[in-house]
């Protein structure tokens, strides 16, 4: 029987159904959380062998010694897992130092995290970056922006979402940026591209090989979303596009993808830009080693008629999935923002839309930044369906 570690079990709220596919699979499953015991839902309670809370999950002497403990009363770790952006660099350094050699690695981190050591994976994969320059002083970034032009986008080269990233359009924008930057964190500035994001999402087997594969397209920029309060918008795709696999499937190779669910961000270039592509080229963004956040999990399933929580649990147990993936749709959500006057009432959306509905909830105040505060989650067979129900949740009165 193999045991997993599964960091963080409880947040988000979704995750436990990684931990029940894990245990319907035969896996001793072990929590470490800093929720208490009791909070935890019932669910969650039956999907663990057993849980061990922590004061903080910050704590890494704690986490270390839950580790340990788990070790000395299960035996070997096959597996550590947290599936969370916010934990990966951590993830890998405790598999590195009890020699848990299923996953990413305390060397590996450099490649995966920091967006300006992506460039040259993606160069190796023959796909085209935006050009780059580390922050140094306003000198070194004047000179940068002489040779690509306003508008850049400054942001911590070793960074979660689209938090503390700068669209900068102007000196006096670009000074404020120096004004107001964290002192001691990296940054890295890239010229401005003008696309929409693509993603390939994909859980992958020992061999490299996808074992399921589907996207996303964010209209709407996470950047704007966090920056101006924006309304979210994002779906799952009806049909992942040829170009979009491609690119997938090569960045699995370039960056030595094994045993992972992963979610790819790329940009579709909405004009031509020079040095890029024409419009309508896939060029890269950067690479996200675990699922894609918040509730898509769920709308990958609601999309492609399966379960991906079951495919990844069999990855990590069988190496293989007999998983069926059914009917397609376009899986879309909406995270409304709260304050704004819109045209269409909760109660209206329900009417119109309630036998296509598949989820209706407020989004937790830790994720409301990037996916505002209600969400709605909707089946739509056709992109004309798509747009009509984005234009009814979304649209405002004057």
């Amino acid at each position: 029987m193999k045991n997993v570690v599964f960091i963080s079990p409880n947040f988000p709220t979704n995750y436990w159904q990684f931990c029940r596919e894990l245990k319907n699979n035969g896996m001793n499953v072990l929590g470490i959380g800093d929720a208490p015991y009791d909070e935890l839902t019932g669910d969650l309670k039956n999907s663990l062998t057993e849980y061990y809370k922590v004061s903080s999950l910050e704590n890494d002497d704690e986490v270390y010694r839950a580790i340990a403990f788990f070790i000395f009363k299960y035996g070997r770790i096959d597996w550590l897992e947290s599936n969370n952006e916010y934990w990966l660099e951590r993830d890998a350094r405790f598999r590195t130092d009890f020699n848990i050699l299923s996953g990413f690695q305390a060397s590996d981190i450099s490649r995966i995290k920091y967006k300006s050591k992506m460039k040259e994976y993606y160069k190796k994969a023959g796909i085209v970056t935006a050009r780059y320059h580390l922050v140094d002083d306003y000198a070194g970034c004047k000179s940068f922006i002489k040779k690509v032009g306003y508008p850049v986008v400054a942001k911590p080269d070793n960074g979660v979402g689209a938090s503390d990233t700068h669209k900068i359009s102007n000196d006096e924008e670009l000074q404020k940026f120096f004004d107001t930057k964290i002192p001691g964190v990296s940054y890295i500035m890239e010229e401005f591209v003008y696309g929409a994001v693509n993603s390939y999402d994909a859980i992958i087997d020992s061999n490299g090989e996808p074992m399921f594969e589907t996207g996303n397209v964010s209209p709407v920029s996470i950047m704007d979303i966090v920056n101006n309060a924006d309304n979210s918008v994002y779906y799952i795709v009806k049909d992942l596009p040829d170009d979009t696999r491609a690119a997938g499937r090569a960045t699995v190779k370039s960056f030595g993808v094994r045993s992972r669910f992963v979610h790819f961000e790329f940009f579709r270039l909405q004009q031509d830009q020079k040095g890029l592509g024409k419009k309508g080229d896939i060029m890269a963004l950067e690479v996200n080693m675990r699922p894609c956040g918040g509730f898509t999990p769920d709308m990958i399933n609601f999309a492609h008629s399966t379960n991906v929580y079951k495919i990844w649990a069999d990855m990590i147990a069988f190496d293989r999935s007999t998983m069926p993936v059914g009917k397609h749709a376009f899986c879309a959500f909406a995270g409304r923002r709260d304050g704004k006057n819109f045209v269409m009432s909760h109660e209206d959306i329900m009417a119109k839309y309630g036998a296509k509905m598949k989820m209706v909830d407020r989004i937790p105040d830790a994720l409301s930044g990037a996916m505002g505060n209600q969400m709605y989650l909707v089946l739509c067979d056709s992109e004309e369906e798509l747009n009509q129900f984005y234009k009814d949740v979304l649209e405002c009165k004057e």
